[in-house]
């Protein structure tokens, strides 16, 4: 089971930081273990790290409604999102 990061702007931290929503989005897909972390330098860059069982049915869910909504409730700028695999 790969570890992933993923880091991107929003549009208000706090915001995202309370939200439900990426864990109510993201455990049907198989993702567990989310953490999140914010940038100290950056006050809008965000980030995860989280255990993904099937990468491809991540990223498929990642182009759906439902990922592009979860995203727009949580403030998410998605044009700004990186993933990384761990390696």
């Amino acid at each position: 089971m790969p570890t992933i990061m993923i880091y991107h702007d929003v549009k208000d931290t706090k915001h995202w930081l309370a939200s439900p929503i990426r864990k109510q989005v993201l455990e049907p897909v198989g993702v567990t273990n989310i953490r999140t972390f914010t940038d100290p330098q950056t006050s809008n860059r965000v980030g995860l790290v989280m255990d993904v069982t099937d990468m491809e049915k991540l990223m498929a869910f990642m182009q759906t409604k439902a990922a592009a909504d979860a995203m727009a409730s949580d403030g998410v700028l998605p044009e700004t999102m990186t993933f990384l695999v761990q390696s």
